[in-house]
């Protein structure tokens, strides 16, 4: 598996993760973080590592 499909692969499943503790954990209280914010940060990070892995992989 090369390093461009890991990332691809890595994002989607970030941003999958991501999206529901974005969308239904805004009542949930948790003492040090806000998962709202995490599911957040969690598809930004998801959607900074599709976009490099599909930028490596029209590089090739």
């Amino acid at each position: 598996m090369s390093r461009a499909s890991k990332n691809l692969l890595e994002g989607v499943l970030t941003f999958l993760v991501g999206l529901p503790l974005w969308l239904f954990t805004e009542d949930v209280e948790v003492p040090v973080v806000t998962l709202t914010k995490v599911g957040l940060v969690m598809m930004c990070w998801g959607g900074v590592l599709t976009a490099a892995g599909l930028f490596r992989t029209t590089r090739r």
